[in-house]
């Protein structure tokens, strides 16, 4: 049968074993959703990273960045290929003649230096990001001034999660 075809009998769900070893999903319903802003880890004044997935086993993390009022993510670039999508709102790079918004894709290939922006006038700003490998801080010549990765992510958000009262260990609903 087509896998995408109408299906003529009744469909009946997998009822099997799983594959052994095999990690659990993660199931977010409405990952922006402002029931509980602890969920929300902070990066700097007006900026947040929601964690969808931190992938320990393979160097990635997916996160929802949020700007509200405008700002700037810092000059960077990534070693690996990274893939955006804009939810709300808009953003730029400076290096860019384009701007961002609600349905946008990205894919931002290894080795780009880029600087985020989020115009002031853009009351706030969601992006989902897949990042693999590192995110690595650049000055204006493209030297590097520092790193984060998905290693940093997790132990920013155990720091958080403990100080808004969810626990550190909280943060295990998203590692895998």
């Amino acid at each position: 049968m087509d896998a995408f075809a109408k299906p003529t009998t009744e469909i009946k769900p997998y009822d099997g074993p799983p594959p052994p070893d095999m990690f659990a999903e993660i199931f977010t319903a409405d990952a922006f959703a402002e029931d509980d802003a602890r969920l929300w880890v902070p990066l700097a004044p007006d900026r947040w990273s929601r964690p969808l997935c931190l992938s320990v086993s393979q160097g990635y993390w997916v996160h929802l960045t949020r700007v509200r009022g405008g700002g700037m993510l810092s000059r960077h670039r990534h070693p690996a290929p990274v893939h955006g999508f804009v939810l709300k709102g808009t953003w730029r790079y400076l290096e860019r003649d384009w701007v961002a918004g609600p349905g946008s894709y990205l894919y931002e290939p290894p080795g780009d230096i880029h600087t985020l922006v989020v115009d002031a006038d853009c009351e706030e700003m969601i992006t989902l990001f897949h990042m693999t490998g590192a995110v690595i801080y650049c000055d204006e010549d493209g030297n590097t001034t520092g790193h984060t990765d998905v290693f940093d992510r997790v132990e920013a958000c155990r720091r958080h999660f403990e100080a808004v009262g969810l626990g550190a260990d909280y943060v295990e609903n998203f590692l895998r």
